[in-house]
């Protein structure tokens, strides 16, 4: 009998070889074709198909041509064909907030779309070749350093110049995957880290000879545990439901800025407000395309007929520049509290050093905001304290918990208008679907164009319009307190996972570069 087949946990030596487990290859494609293919697919475990599955399935695909590869250099571009499969196809909208929407020129807007695929496209890349080099043909240990540095990657790509963790594999998990139960313990990325190592299992099922039988109670463990996690409750209804009106103008960006057509927008949205009354009403990003100081007092006692407003609208400071706000405007005592976009996006809201030219090439009004600061107390209006986001800033988990414990709801401004009628809408809601869960707080949208909805703190959506329509969505929101554990610890609980994930390989690697 082979050594290795008296140790089922342990692979054969391997030559130059060093991650090959004991299955063959996948040979039915050229690897570099099947690594792209595999990105694509992936992109449908994510809304609007939701087919949860398949981007852990793509995953345990990938994991086999990464083990492979002859050397860590060609795991590497296995990875990085795979991000361009991935992004390319799962942030086409890119190409349409530039081109359809923002006015750049089509090869231009191509380019710089393929471009910022590719740098995406790096992290899958860097965690390719660091598996590759550091895979010791152990089983259990292959399957962590897997999870651990694909979660470091997705993490790197959400943090590194301002971060851009859009489609990280934990949004692929909403419910009804049983991986949602983890999301108030350890969020989004400790999600993908879980996915990541589903699909190592899923791998291991896939060769012959090794610990089948551990392979299959981890996936059970995993989606056993998380089943169970859903049913718990991490938090605690707090006072009566508030009835709250989500105005949906549909004002077309092309349009939105035109000053003739300024009171298109004044009047579908008194208008919504003034049909659909409530105790709190609120209004997309940039509903009114004015500074605050320049609207019309009738028209704020107009929106306020009913009740308390939040609208997102432009402040100006006394000082200079000027914010993406949301003003809260309480109807009985004329109080009015505001809150500052504090994560800005890159070359839509701000000018990064050295590119003043791009703004030459695309037409985004009002490119110049200023930063809030980044810890800000919940607007308090509608008897709940408001914990304000506006449109990207709900991608970022750790900074909506810092209006945590003190927030009872969470409300989301967006102007989808410049996704165009793309990926991005429904994209967008699912990723509102983790705030919610990690939160256990009840997440409220207000967009200009879609997707405007109400998410339960279980992630479940309660309600939502159509995009491209114009109307309002009454429902009654629940106010929660209490914290989970995600909101107690942020994002350190997965980021130390992760590392004793990789640990082990990284200091086997360490001691036999001393023993040599």
């Amino acid at each position: 009998m082979p050594p290795h087949a008296r140790n089922p946990g342990s692979l054969p030596p391997t030559g130059g070889r060093t991650s090959a487990w004991d299955g063959p290859a996948p040979t039915l494609m050229p690897p570099a074709f099947l690594a792209v293919l595999l990105g694509c697919v992936s992109v449908a475990g994510f809304a609007p198909l939701e087919l949860f599955p398949l981007p852990i399935l793509a995953l345990a695909g990938l994991m086999r041509l990464w083990q492979a590869a002859p050397t860590p250099r060609g795991a590497a571009l296995l990875g990085f064909g795979w991000g361009l499969g991935f992004f390319l196809t799962g942030v086409s909208w890119v190409y349409v907030s530039l081109h359809d929407v923002g006015g750049m020129a089509a090869p231009l807007a191509g380019i710089a779309t393929v471009l910022f695929c590719c740098w995406l496209a790096l992290f899958p890349a860097l965690a390719g070749f660091f598996y590759r080099r550091l895979t010791s043909n152990t089983f259990w240990r292959d399957a962590l350093l897997f999870a651990g540095l694909w979660m470091l990657a997705e993490w790197l790509r959400g943090v590194l110049l301002t971060g851009f963790p859009w489609l990280a594999l934990g949004y692929s998990q909403t419910p009804p995957s049983p991986l949602a139960g983890f999301a108030p313990v350890l969020g989004s990325y400790g999600i993908g880290l879980l996915a990541a190592l589903t699909a190592a299992a899923l791998a291991a099922l896939a060769t012959a000879g090794l610990q089948r039988r551990g392979a299959w109670l981890l996936i059970l463990a995993l989606f056993g545990s998380g089943a169970l996690l859903r049913g718990m409750g991490w938090t605690q209804p707090v006072g009566a439901p508030l009835s709250v009106s989500l105005l949906q103008g549909n004002i077309p960006q092309s349009l939105k800025w035109v000053p003739e057509r300024l009171p298109l927008s004044i009047e579908t949205y008194t208008r919504l407000a003034r049909e659909n009354p409530a105790a709190l009403t609120v209004l997309p990003e940039t509903a009114l395309p004015l500074f605050f100081h320049e609207v019309p007092r009738e028209v704020l006692q107009a929106l306020t007929q009913h009740g308390d407003v939040l609208v997102g609208m432009a402040v100006r400071h006394r000082e200079g520049g000027y914010v993406n706000g949301a003003i809260a405007i309480q109807r009985t005592e004329g109080v009015m509290q505001s809150y500052a976009k504090h994560h800005l996006v890159p070359f839509g809201e701000y000018v990064p050093p050295g590119f003043a030219w791009f703004f030459g090439l695309v037409n985004i009004p009002m490119s110049d905001f200023s930063a809030g600061p980044p810890r800000q107390a919940p607007l308090v209006i509608a008897g709940q304290q408001v914990a304000a986001n506006i449109c990207y800033e709900d991608l970022f988990g750790e900074e909506i918990i810092r209006a945590l414990p003190q927030a009872t709801l969470l409300i989301n401004l967006s102007n989808t208008a410049w996704f165009g009628d793309s990926l991005a809408q429904p994209q967008h809601l699912q990723i509102a679907r983790l705030r919610a869960l990690e939160t256990g707080r009840t997440m409220l949208r207000a967009t200009n164009t879609g997707i405007t909805a109400a998410i339960a703190p279980d992630g479940r959506v309660l309600g939502a319009l159509p995009a491209f329509t114009s109307g309002a969505l009454h429902v009654e929101a629940q106010g929660f307190t209490g914290l989970t554990p995600y909101a107690r610890w942020g994002n350190a609980l997965a980021l130390l996972l992760a590392i004793c994930a990789v640990l082990p390989a990284f200091l086997q690697a360490y001691r036999q570069r001393r023993s040599r």
